[in-house]
């Protein structure tokens, strides 16, 4: 099954980390979700490599921070803030293509019965 991701976190969201670092923040709505994109691992450095056009090994990192039902991907900014040639000083528009990702493989909750309802 795919699902979009815009369709399953309540935050999508970028910012400098660092005048030399992207940061991108995903929160999922429910610990559910959270936990069927991590089990599934539909979002890993092939992807987001791909989603910005970048190579994995220049993504530094992606973290899962359970508590937050969140996942933290940290890359080089392709431009320092501010420097001559930067259109996004604060790193807060970087997140865009996140917005059309697809899931692959991510199994999606069952419906509520009616007695959960």
């Amino acid at each position: 099954m795919t699902v979009r991701l815009v369709d399953i976190a309540s935050v999508i969201r970028s910012k400098n980390a660092g005048p030399g670092k992207l940061t991108l923040d995903i929160i999922f709505i429910s610990a559910e979700w959270f936990e069927r994109v991590m089990a599934a691992g539909s979002v890993n450095k092939t992807v987001i490599a791909r989603l910005y056009g970048r190579r994995e090994d220049e993504i530094d990192s992606i973290i899962a921070f359970p508590p937050a039902w969140a996942v933290k991907i940290t890359m080089p900014r392709r431009i320092v803030s501010g420097d001559v040639g930067d259109t996004d000083i604060y790193g807060a528009q970087q997140h865009a293509p996140l917005l059309e990702l697809v899931l692959e493989e991510v199994q999606c909750p069952a419906a509520p019965s009616r007695a959960e309802a």
